[in-house]
């Protein structure tokens, strides 16, 4: 694809930076008790629970009292987190390199779906690389949980759009999912779909 004229980049966390195993922590909740967790997470929007706290409309302990109300025996905030974080396997140096190397030419934001617990442990874990932390990739970061939206939804497009006050055919969307992108085309910003593990470092060579 054409990037001639982009100036911001918009990208999202999970799938297109963080690897996901889906599978992973589908196996550790059903050790919790959890066995329908399988139709409530899919590897780009979540349903029930697991959706409330991406939209902020619970917080961690209020998760994890719906969690243990799901499960079939006692389970402690420690076994939650863990089979939850699970989800989330790494960032790949070459990803944070270019993180990194894309903020001395465009202005580089995160718009993620994501949740407290998830982001705790990935500003713990994935981000840190060579004394960089995660606010060293982005000029800002947007996340659905402090938002009290989540994509594919317009509105929470359009917040980052006047918050940033960026432009939208200056801007380039970078997501997974089709959806989330098929909403950023109707602003007029430009999309990326790349493949789940993608290196979509060619779209800037």
């Amino acid at each position: 694809m054409k990037i001639e004229g982009i100036k911001n980049l918009l990208i999202d966390f999970g799938g297109v930076l963080v690897n996901l195993d889906r599978e992973r922590c589908i196996s550790n909740f059903k050790k919790i008790g959890i066995n329908n967790i399988g139709e409530l997470l899919t590897l780009t929007h979540h349903q029930g629970v697991f959706l409330e706290q991406e939209k902020g409309l619970i917080n961690p302990d209020g998760f994890r009292k719906a969690i243990r109300e799901m499960a079939s025996k006692d389970v402690t905030d420690e076994q939650i987190d863990a089979a939850w974080n699970s989800f989330l396997v790494d960032i790949p140096v070459s990803k944070l390199k270019l993180l990194l190397k894309l903020r001395e030419k465009y202005v580089v934001y995160l718009l993620s779906n994501t949740n407290e617990i998830h982001w705790k442990w990935s500003c713990a874990n994935a981000f840190p690389y060579r004394g960089f932390k995660v606010e060293d990739y982005f000029e800002k970061i947007y996340l659905s949980y402090e938002m009290k939206k989540a994509k594919p939804d317009l509105d929470i497009f359009e917040a980052v759009v006047q918050d940033a006050g960026i432009i939208p055919e200056d801007t380039l969307f970078i997501d997974d999912s089709e959806a989330n992108c098929a909403t950023a085309r109707t602003l007029g910003i430009a999309t990326y779909t790349p493949a789940a593990g993608e290196d979509w470092s060619h779209l800037f060579k």
